[in-house]
């Protein structure tokens, strides 16, 4: 039975683990804004001498997203703990796709993913070896209609999708994600590589468990929860986040019976 720590606080399991996952979007951060009790809650935590990492599905390498952190006012012993999902794609696309030319569905801003190879991108899809997702184009990021005429002809290439996360809330405003883009191409018969949360090799490449004893907080049911499930850890779902709206709806248990999803605890933000 999940178990809520909205009157006891993340305080009252600090001691029951080693080591914590913790989501950045929807849990330390809006978007535009940090939590203030989430920081705390970080703050504490490194004080009972325990260790996280801020696993986050971002499509870019760790150094940009330390930097969008530093411009919110996190402290940089925090954003040192980051870890993305892009860093992991990274790795996979320069020991596996260095040689190879690829066609990039995503914005400009998404350009330091592949920096180092930026040579390889071209922009005849018909002539890529494979594609590489990482969000959706500017002037297309309300459609995904677009996708499907797009990717219809390519579906015999392989995608690699840096963020699985379907969408986000900026502030009060919901977005698409590139996992969007990848469950189109998936519809139409297309093969996705996916990195980040739920799939393992993000938190196998963030650290080395070593018999810890861990639990994941995120906000995200499809992507923190589930990769909590697939990884055989304990989770805190935190409620005010993505699915806000479907919990205050039709209530918790309704919406991880939906799901056919189980969690450890139950949080409506990260707090001490």
């Amino acid at each position: 039975m999940t178990k809520n720590l909205d009157d006891i606080g993340l305080r009252s399991i600090i001691n029951n683990y080693d080591f914590y996952f913790i989501d950045l979007w929807g849990v330390i951060h809006n978007g535009i804004e940090l939590h203030k009790n989430a920081i705390e809650a970080l703050d504490e935590i490194t004080k009972a001498k325990k260790n996280y990492v801020l696993l986050t599905n971002a499509p870019r390498p760790n150094s940009t997203v330390k930097i969008f952190l530093e411009k919110m006012g996190l402290d940089k012993a925090m954003r040192e703990k980051v870890y993305t999902s892009g860093q992991a794609a990274l790795s996979y696309l320069k020991t596996n796709h260095a040689s190879q030319n690829f066609f990039h569905v995503g914005p400009p801003r998404d350009f330091d993913l592949f920096s180092n190879f930026k040579n390889k991108k071209i922009d005849d899809i018909e002539k890529c070896d494979y594609l590489l997702c990482t969000g959706l184009f500017d002037q297309h990021d309300k459609d995904l209609d677009y996708y499907k005429k797009l990717l219809i002809n390519s579906v015999s290439k392989k995608m690699i999708c840096t963020n699985p996360d379907l969408i986000v809330d900026r502030g009060e405003k919901r977005e698409y994600c590139a996992g969007s883009v990848a469950k189109v191409f998936e519809a139409l018969g297309g093969n996705v590589v996916y990195f980040g949360k739920p799939y393992p090799e993000v938190y196998n490449q963030a650290i080395k468990n070593n018999n810890k004893k861990i639990i994941a907080i995120g906000d995200n049911l499809n992507t923190d929860i589930k990769g909590a499930i697939n990884m055989n850890y304990d989770s805190l779902l935190i409620t005010n986040g993505i699915h806000r709206q479907e919990i205050s709806r039709e209530g918790i248990s309704s919406v991880l019976k939906k799901y056919n999803l189980n969690i450890t605890f139950s949080q409506k933000e990260l707090k001490w």
